[in-house]
């Protein structure tokens, strides 16, 4: 028996949140390409869990007119006035699920960070309530979110720095996340990877490498993490079943 996980490492958008991200990209997109292409499996395996700039580089990259990579940064900025005002519209919600697995591993005793390449995370979880009256943010120990890193993901670096904030060593910590990248990123780093694929995308996560895919996260056995087990309930439905 391997020495148990003591933190938990959440990405945001998709994991916690169902964030305005995918619809920002979509909508901010059709003065640089066709936006016909960014559907949810292309933003799923191209765009999201990367930086900003990287997103709309990836995307231009592969549905833009020739040269249309080099207006990167104006499509990155356009997508982010956009993000910012659904923000503040509250055009967001937070899963169920995600809320109670994180307030029963802070009940477990577990450390828990945010690690988002995104840095609108903090501006959404300061918006949703938990039952005893804390933001979702409180609930987080250390929040890395959009932490200006010399690569993003699939490079590890903003688990490994997650893991430091932690003061714990990446293999004694969980990674939950939605994107392939994110995945990927985990693995990298020597840290177990639990996949949650809310948009029926189960195969490209264990593709990635997850260590376990469930489609909520009721599914996650919360008692086997103390002997450093990931793996699902057998009361619940998970994506691997």
């Amino acid at each position: 028996m391997g020495a148990g996980f003591l933190g938990v490492v959440f990405d945001v958008d998709g994991v916690l949140v169902d964030s305005p991200h995918e619809r920002a990209w979509r909508e901010a997109l059709p003065p640089f390409a066709d936006p016909g292409g960014f559907t949810t499996a292309f933003y799923q395996a191209h765009v999201a869990g990367k930086p900003r700039l990287a997103g709309a580089r990836a995307a231009l990259e592969r549905l833009g007119p020739p040269g249309a990579v080099a207006r990167a940064q104006d499509y990155a900025d356009a997508k982010q006035r956009l993000i910012e005002r659904l923000i503040a519209e509250g055009a967001f919600h937070a899963f169920p699920d995600a809320l109670r697995l994180v307030a029963a591993l802070r009940a477990m005793g577990m450390k828990l960070a945010l690690a988002s390449s995104s840095r609108n995370a903090a501006a959404m979880l300061r918006q949703v309530a938990m039952p005893d009256g804390r933001t979702l943010l409180a609930m987080f120990d250390a929040d890395l979110s959009g932490r200006p890193v010399p690569r993003g993901k699939p490079d590890p670096a903003l688990f490994l720095l997650s893991a430091e904030a932690l003061a714990l060593p990446p293999a004694r910590c969980v990674v939950v996340e939605d994107a392939p990248a994110g995945i990927r990123a985990a693995r990298a780093g020597g840290m177990a990877a639990l996949g949650i694929a809310r948009l029926h995308d189960a195969a490209l996560l264990r593709e990635a490498g997850a260590d376990l895919v469930l489609t909520r996260l009721d599914g996650l056995d919360t008692s086997a993490l103390a002997e450093g087990v990931l793996r699902a309930r057998p009361d619940q439905e998970n994506a691997d079943a």
